[in-house]
């Protein structure tokens, strides 16, 4: 489980017909309270926004959260972080 928070969004003219419907978000990973790497992740929550401090799942549980099957996703998101506080 890792955080970032939301950039932007994607848009893809194809999909895979799983993903139909799950917005895929643009987001900056944070490690050690500092930002990272430029990630997409499915929105799982379909409610993260741009500026939204958010936790993600990656690998195989990423796709197993979504109750229609697996789908081809290696990150999703899957919750807010209310505060964040991080000692450097």
């Amino acid at each position: 489980m890792y955080d970032g928070i939301v950039v932007g969004s994607v848009v893809a003219t194809v999909k895979d017909p799983g993903l139909e419907r799950i917005p895929l978000l643009l987001v900056r990973k944070l490690e050690k309270g500092r930002e990272a790497e430029l990630i997409v992740a499915a929105d799982h929550t379909r409610q993260a926004g741009i500026g939204d401090h958010i936790y993600m799942i990656g690998s195989k549980e990423a796709c197993r959260i979504y109750r229609a099957g697996a789908i081809p996703v290696d990150v999703a998101i899957v919750g807010f972080i209310d505060t964040y506080n991080e000692e450097l």
